[in-house]
């Protein structure tokens, strides 16, 4: 039985250390594996856990030695990476299929607190076109590299005209959802095309932008009246539940807005998350 992607894809999503070795030669920020706090020189650094990291655990900002030893106690093998101090965040998905074909959709903005995605943008604002042909390209270039089958998201910080490579996530991802509505084919469905060697779909945005907000739990364990609430006033948002325990900071679902009018989409989005994760009660 084939499984895909295969495990030698795999891996770079799930190790960390992996990941940067192999695809050293493109642009990432300054790394290395260090076991003991001495091997690092000069501080604010990021850290991360080699596996298991998502949402902001297993990644932490270190500004002093004793802050990097409090963490090396608990993680005693870790990635160290240059801080750098970027102007976005983006993210490219990226189809590839057994015979090679590839497909990427828009370059899409993703907007972070504290290492939670809260919102995505697509696409992407405050770039320039070279910097999302350049984005794109890369994501192309490793899908190839690593063998992928079906969907990947890459990772990027932009700085200035600059990219550099942050993860990748060897799956459909949190910021691929708006593809569900915004795209002529969303990533679950060209995933499944890609994993069974189909011709992949058309993914041209089925409108000039669309605008993507997770639900993350807070106070308000019963989400069947904010659905309500929201389905009458907003009617234009399509609202996903995941059907999971309310617990706070858990993503337990999300809301997409397609349209011309992008403040507009942004401030739908927000009070549906605002609304649904019980920080507003109108």
């Amino acid at each position: 039985m084939r499984v895909y992607p295969p495990s030698s894809a795999f891996l770079y999503s799930q190790d960390k250390g992996a990941m940067r070795s192999f695809l050293s030669d493109l642009p990432s920020p300054e790394w290395s594996l260090i076991d003991h706090s001495e091997k690092v020189n000069s501080f604010p650094v990021m850290a991360k856990a080699i596996s298991g990291g998502y949402d902001g655990r297993g990644v932490w900002k270190i500004s002093h030695r004793d802050m990097l030893d409090e963490v090396i106690e608990n993680n005693p093998h870790l990635l160290i990476e240059e801080f750098i101090e970027f102007d976005s965040e983006v993210a490219v998905m990226v189809a590839r299929s057994p015979h090679g074909q590839v497909s990427t959709w828009a370059v899409t903005q993703t907007i972070q607190k504290d290492g939670i995605c809260t919102r995505t943008v697509a696409p992407a604002q405050g770039i320039s076109d070279t910097v999302a042909e350049r984005a794109a390209s890369l994501a192309i270039d490793i899908a190839q590299r690593v063998g992928l089958i079906g969907v990947m998201a890459v990772e990027f910080f932009v700085k200035g005209e600059t990219v550099y490579i942050n993860e990748l996530a060897m799956r459909p991802h949190n910021s691929g959802h708006w593809t569900i509505e915004g795209a002529v084919t969303s990533q679950f469905e060209q995933h499944l095309r890609a994993i069974l060697d189909l011709p992949l779909g058309d993914t041209s945005m089925r409108a000039d932008f669309a605008v993507m907000g997770n639900i993350l739990g807070g106070e308000k364990t019963d989400m069947y009246r904010p659905y309500l609430h929201l389905m009458a006033r907003n009617p234009e948002l399509k609202i996903h539940q995941y059907m999971k325990d309310v617990r706070p900071g858990r993503k337990i679902g999300h809301v997409t807005a397609l349209g011309k009018d992008l403040l507009h989409l942004e401030e739908l989005v927000e009070h549906a998350r605002d609304y649904m994760s019980g920080e507003i009660d109108e």
